[in-house]
């Protein structure tokens, strides 16, 4: 990869951060929209992210973007001036800027083109926002026109600065704008104001260069701006002000009564010694932070050092982890076969040996794992895009955005999320008249959660709208003919149809719904990722979708079974206990079905053996072992298996890519031995014999 094209990559990876601020920024201001109790610091943080997307931009001639985030910026200047009252209705065009944002920074990175159309229509309604007064309203004048009829020749800055910003180093800026600045949508003034909130500024203009208005080019400015700030910061962080404009401008800064600088203030020489010390450079004690800058990483050593990596070097290193997790069991299985595995010494250093492989798995796992509250900002956008397109209001809310995740599962969940959110907005939340009839606020409430339990991840949509029609839905299944007319359903199983290819309660086609695509999408592709998702509905008290998904899609721990004479996994957070069964704990129920009692409660079994076709009839339980498993929503089966061999840290292999979707098997894994077992999902498992109400032979079924 190329210097440039690496530079570039790495100004759209910092745009993710930025515009993540800038989201984090807006809900904080919403928050104290209503009395104005927002800090001033968030607007100047929410300003400083568009500023910095717009001024590396600009270095890569990604002129629309530049020009939309020109305006953006400009609204955001008003906003923290106070020229522009923050209210609801600029909070929302707000929003949809930073949409239209994030839409502008992906067309560029994918080298597409964007929709203007949108972005135009953007730019016109952020322009009516601007309060009709010059940018200059801030600027107080000192001295007289020159004989040319030009502005005065040395101007001040006016603005409020923390006290204890005043007694510090003066520095001498110069500052003189090149012809591409000007075209490339900066604006030295923005520049200023930037830097103001580092210290007291007072800027002055010389017009030296200046002889005569006759030809003037208006682009090419001819001024040299100085600046005087007394600021508590140094020089580094006064260089961050200026940095997406390095190129465009002559820039010379000096600390008043020192040397002044080399004539390339950019040289390896001046950079080694900048912030060499910026503590000392600052003048300011570590930890503290006078103007809000230090989460930028700029002042102080109190923030954790990160590193960009490319994501499939990690996933290599992955692989490798799990090649290692596979030859120690290996090399456990050949030492146990040669009958040496007794010896004390051997034995420890094969102990020592699995914990170290564990370890290390763990801290790669670590790397991969991700929050997401990335996911969750995508989504209030969705939230936002589809109440629009219905006619509702919805207040989203989020809770667990600091859940970790492995990264391609967040990556993964985006769509089937997308799917849920536009549902429990579309069909799930009532208009806003039918709301208020009931004795409901107008705005409805759709609250996305995430949340680590029992070694799984539970992430869920909810709504606080009508709860699903049972009525109508059986009924538009039966019309369909996915179901008889005569059918016998549980509210749990009416509930499931929704996940039905082709299943769609909308009364008409829209931008939302009613094409008969989106559950079932929904299941397939959750269960891909070898998780599941279930729905729990209250009529007239909303509906909550939840999804349930492996922590890592890389290994995980099982207990390693034996089947009809083949060997199984089943994961180590499914299970609740294993016991042996008496004999007077099991019952029958009919002629097929067997439960056993524990703690007297019955607990339908699943012969696993019957189930995957590895034996045509149930064997006497008394001579198995259960596995007491149970779902998210507490229904409990007890798995039966012939024997346990063993529990150990097993690498996932999934099947989709080399074989298929199966049926209740949630991945394979290689054993010590060198011999494939699967991993089964025991809730599917389970479901699906459940649900037939005789066993199934879920191999032989997908054959056909």
């Amino acid at each position: 990869m190329s210097s440039s094209a690496e530079i570039r990559q790495t100004f759209f990876q910092e745009c993710d951060d930025l515009l993540e601020a800038l989201d984090d920024g807006l809900c904080e201001i919403d928050e104290g929209v209503s009395d104005l109790s927002f800090d001033p610091e968030t607007v100047n943080a929410v300003f400083r992210s568009v500023h910095s997307i717009k001024g590396g931009a600009a270095a890569f001639g990604l002129d629309q973007l530049v020009q939309f985030a020109h305006q953006f910026e400009t609204v955001l200047d008003s906003m923290r001036s106070g020229s522009l009252t923050v209210n609801e209705e600029v909070l929302k065009l707000c929003h949809r800027a930073a949409d239209c944002l994030n839409d502008l920074v992906v067309a560029g990175r994918d080298d597409i083109n964007p929709p203007e159309n949108v972005s135009q229509d953007l730019v016109e309604k952020l322009a009516n926002l601007v309060p009709n007064k010059t940018e200059n309203a801030n600027v107080q004048s000192e001295g007289a026109s020159d004989d040319f009829g030009f502005a005065p020749a040395s101007i001040s800055i006016i603005d409020e600065v923390p006290e204890a910003v005043s007694a510090g180093s003066t520095y001498i800026v110069k500052l003189r704008p090149h012809k591409s600045l000007a075209s490339s949508g900066n604006d030295p003034l923005l520049l200023f104001r930037e830097l103001s909130e580092l210290g007291d500024l007072k800027v002055s203009a010389d017009f030296a260069e200046v002889k005569s208005l006759e030809n003037l080019q208006v682009e090419e400015c001819r001024i040299t701006w100085v600046l005087e700030i007394n600021t508590n910061f140094g020089e580094a962080e006064i260089r961050e002000v200026f940095e997406f404009v390095d190129g465009m401008c002559d820039l010379d800064i000096s600390k008043l009564n020192s040397t002044v600088l080399q004539d390339d203030p950019y040289s390896s020489t001046n950079q080694s010694e900048v912030g060499a010390n910026p503590q000392n450079d600052a003048n300011i004690p570590s930890g503290s932070d006078p103007v809000g800058r230090g989460k930028s990483g700029a002042v102080g050593g109190a923030a954790n050092a990160t590193v960009r990596v490319n994501l499939e070097l990690v996933d290599r290193l992955i692989n490798m982890v799990g090649e290692l997790v596979i030859n120690q069991a290996v090399l456990t299985q050949c030492i146990d076969d040669a009958g040496v595995l007794d010896n004390g010494e051997l034995s420890t250093s094969l102990a020592e040996f699995k914990n170290l492989a564990r370890d290390i798995q763990e801290s790669v796992m670590a790397i991969r794992a991700q929050s997401v509250k990335p996911l969750f900002q995508r989504m209030a956008r969705i939230v936002r895009e589809a109440s629009e397109l219905s006619g509702k209001e919805a207040l989203f809310e989020t809770e667990g955005e600091t859940t970790e995740v492995d990264k391609t599962i967040i990556e993964r969940l985006v769509d089937p999320l997308t799917h849920m959110i536009r549902n429990a907005v579309d069909h799930g939340l009532e208009a806003p008249e039918l709301r208020r009839s009931v004795g409901k606020l107008e705005t409805g409430k759709v609250k996305l959660s995430a949340a680590h339990r029992s070694g799984r991840v539970i992430i869920e949509v909810s709504d606080d709208g009508a709860g699903i029609n049972r009525e109508k839905v059986f009924s538009i299944a039966v019309d369909k003919g996915l179901i008889p007319a005569d059918s016998s359903l549980k509210d749990s199983e009416i509930d499931n149809l929704l996940f039905l290819p082709g299943f769609s309660t909308a009364d008409k086609v829209s931008n939302l719904s009613g094409r008969g695509v989106g559950m079932d999408v929904v299941r397939s592709a959750i269960q891909k990722l070898g998780g599941r998702v279930n729905i729990f509905s209250k009529p007239g008290a909303g509906t909550t979708m939840s999804i349930s998904l492996p922590l890592t899609l890389a290994v995980l721990d099982g207990m390693v079974v034996d089947v009809a004479g083949q060997t199984m996994v089943v994961p180590i957070t499914a299970i609740v206990e294993t016991l042996r069964p008496d004999p007077d704990d099991i019952h029958k129920l009919g002629s097929d079905n067997t439960v056993v009692s524990v703690r007297n409660k019955l607990v339908p079994v699943v012969d696993l053996g019957v189930v995957f076709g590895h034996r045509s009839s149930a064997v006497s339980l008394s001579e198995m072992v259960l596995l007491l498993v149970e779902s998210d929503d507490a229904t409990s089966w007890a798995l039966a298996v012939d024997q346990i061999f063993d529990q150990r840290q097993v690498v996932i292999k999934g099947l989709e890519s080399n074989y298929g979707y199966v049926p209740g098997v949630a991945a394979a894994t290689i054993l010590g031995d060198g011999n494939i077992a699967l991993i089964i999902d025991p809730e599917e498992t389970a479901r699906r014999s459940d649900e037939a109400g005789e066993s199934l032979n879920i191999l032989a079924m997908e054959g056909k």
